[in-house]
């Protein structure tokens, strides 16, 4: 009898099947004759020194060989339970998916080349042969670092490797106008000029495979010891969750209020992000989206599909795909929404607009490589005078400690650390203020916000939460740099003028007779309101870490409705006029000239900051 010839696909950030080259070449190559492989072993590592894995021991007493998986600047868990569950329920979502056309999922603990050679030296000892690794390659310090490892162990044991192309983003690596990264403009707009059309630019996405070969489930070692592998999803969660406190190191953590509920009420899966594409399309929001986007409270004002993309759920081509069809009117989704059939839209452009900052995020990592993680940023910005969040320093870890608990006494910054904690999203447009707060109006090391966010967000992408930390604190490829400051007071004004969405994460201050400014700020509150509240004792009351000076007109003073809900009051980014006195820049393109796009479509569309603000988040 023939040994079984084993091909192993290591899955990170790809966990979809459709759209997938790996397994599309897979599908078409295994039934060749000769048989260039019998079995697929499709494999998942929880990476040891990115998420926390010490919640996988078989004994609650024995120590895990590894260190805990804590970021560098603020000690913070590397992944917080909101990205632990989604990352979850993809594995487990992709592993169904895969089962379903004749194959299966392995899910193991470890370091990737550790796992790879006990797998390895595990189907050889039960006479099988492995005969080749695959990955997708990935562009991040860790990520590289992880590729080249598992090449040492293939190129040791004589298994051929082969690193793939990452082809979950809209213009495929292939099409760029440049080969050497170096060549990667430095602002932005010169690279969508190079790459547009952009309803042009992407590639046909790719079928989903029929069948796969099986897996060799008789030839596969156990997980090493001292892990094991939980045998379903929930006790997956409970694994990953295990090991994290409810309060992620917090002294006064935000605590969910009255009659709230989450933004992001999503599962991660490759399942559950076509279905959130398939629902914006026949409610007509990719039509609205830029309109809406800079909506605070709701589900719809954004996309939302940032988490799904971050983790390779979906592919941007694929939701480029579902726009042609609704644009072209070539299928029955959303047949009965706005804008069926009648071509691009502004809506759908600038959904196309922000899946490209994405993809130049990644092209930025590329090129800076190390970079990305440096307190002088992109720019080798040397001359800001941080405040670096060290025991040396106690007023600072005091000042972070107020941020992070969203206890500032800025309404808008407060709210949204609140709702970050308790949901792991918050706004795109509330992103940008909660940056350019840290690091612009306390000057605090920018780091420990972008940490803060790896561990919180549920759509945490390493290239565009570094990236666009990067941005706004001055130090990445804006060419504005520390002159780029958001006024987070205005911008209560502009975005949340009744205040809904600060009252309704900061339930302190719903009291109906209080004035948006005093929402917006609540050391303006009058003696007498704060005894109503009971707020006269309250630190970031009477003592907020700013005071930020913005003197509102009377129509901002007195504005009510429509502002925190991505409705009628949000059109685009708003760029109006400015009082002399409001230092703050619309949107992460602001500063930039007008952008004019395919058709009009793309008539002032300027960035988000979000993991790809397909919105999430940043």
């Amino acid at each position: 009898m023939t040994a079984p010839r084993i091909l192993i696909y290591l899955l990170r950030r790809d966990l979809r099947i459709a759209d997938n080259p790996v397994l599309h070449e897979i599908s078409k190559t295994w039934r060749q004759s000769p048989q260039p492989f019998t079995h697929l072993l499709p494999l998942f590592i929880f990476p040891v020194h990115q998420v926390e894995v010490s919640g996988f021991l078989s004994s609650p007493g024995t120590p895990s060989p590894y260190p805990q998986a804590r970021s560098q600047v603020g000690g913070f868990w590397r992944c917080g339970p909101h990205r632990a569950r989604f990352l979850a329920e993809s594995i487990w979502d992709v592993k169904g998916g895969l089962e379903s056309i004749g194959s299966g999922l392995e899910i193991r603990v470890g370091r990737a080349g550790e796992v790879l050679r006990g797998i390895v030296d595990g189907v050889n000892a039960r006479g099988g042969k492995v005969v080749g690794i695959w990955m997708t390659a990935e562009d991040a310090v860790e990520e590289r670092r992880e590729e080249s490892e598992v090449r040492r162990v293939a190129g040791s044991v004589g298994v051929d490797f082969r690193l793939w192309t990452d082809e979950k983003y809209f213009v495929d690596d292939r099409d760029l106008p440049f080969q050497n990264p170096r060549e990667l403009p430095d602002v932005f707009t010169s690279y969508r000029k190079m790459v547009e059309p952009l309803r042009d630019a992407p590639r046909p996405t790719l079928p989903k495979p029929a069948v796969l070969p099986p897996l060799p489930q008789s030839m596969l070692p156990e997980q090493d010891h001292p892990f094991s592998i939980p045998s379903s999803l929930e006790d997956t969660v409970a694994a990953l969750l295990r090991p994290l406190e409810t309060n992620m190191g917090l002294d006064n953590p935000p605590q969910w209020p009255e009659g709230v509920s989450s933004a992001h009420p999503f599962s991660g899966g490759e399942t559950t992000g076509h279905q959130r594409i398939q629902h914006l399309i026949s409610t007509g929001s990719m039509s609205t989206y830029k309109d809406t986007r800079n909506g605070l409270l709701g589900e719809d004002f954004s996309t939302k599909l940032s988490a799904w993309l971050a983790l390779g759920c979906v592919s941007a081509r694929q939701i480029h795909e579902y726009l042609v069809a609704f644009e072209d009117g070539t299928g029955e989704l959303g047949r009965d929404a706005a804008g069926y059939g009648k071509g691009e839209n502004r809506g759908t452009a600038a959904v196309r607009f922000e899946l490209l900052w994405r993809d130049y995020m990644r092209l930025c990592t590329r090129k800076f490589g190390p970079r990305l993680f440096r307190v002088e940023g992109f720019r080798n910005e040397k001359s800001f005078p941080w405040k670096y969040y060290t025991d040396k320093d106690p007023a600072t870890r005091d000042k972070v400690a107020r941020y992070l608990e969203g206890r500032t006494g800025t309404g808008l910054i407060d709210a949204s650390m609140r709702e970050l904690f308790l949901t792991g999203y918050t706004s795109n447009r509330a992103r940008q203020n909660v940056a350019s707060f840290l690091a612009k109006h306390l000057g605090v090391d920018w780091r420990v916000g972008a940490e803060w966010y790896e561990s919180l967000l549920t759509d945490y992408d390493v290239n565009s939460n570094w990236g666009n930390w990067q941005y706004t604190a001055g130090v990445g490829n804006d060419p504005r740099g520390e002159a780029r400051v958001f006024n987070p007071v205005k911008q209560a004004f502009d975005y949340d003028p009744d205040g809904a969405y600060i009252k309704a994460w900061v339930p302190e201050l719903r009291l109906p007779s209080l004035e948006p400014m005093e929402i917006f700020q609540a050391w303006k509150i009058p003696s007498d309101k704060r005894t109503e509240l009971g707020l006269n004792d309250v630190e970031w009351v009477h003592s907020p870490l700013k005071r930020i000076e913005y003197r509102a007109s009377g129509a901002r003073a007195n504005a009510h409705g429509g502002g925190g809900r991505g409705g009628h009051a949000y059109q685009g980014r708003g760029r109006g006029k400015r009082p002399n006195n409001d230092r703050e820049v619309k949107g992460r393109g602001a500063g930039r000239k007008e952008e004019k796009g395919r058709k009009g479509a793309m008539d002032r569309v300027d960035r988000d900051f979000e993991s790809m603000t397909l919105d999430n988040r940043p």
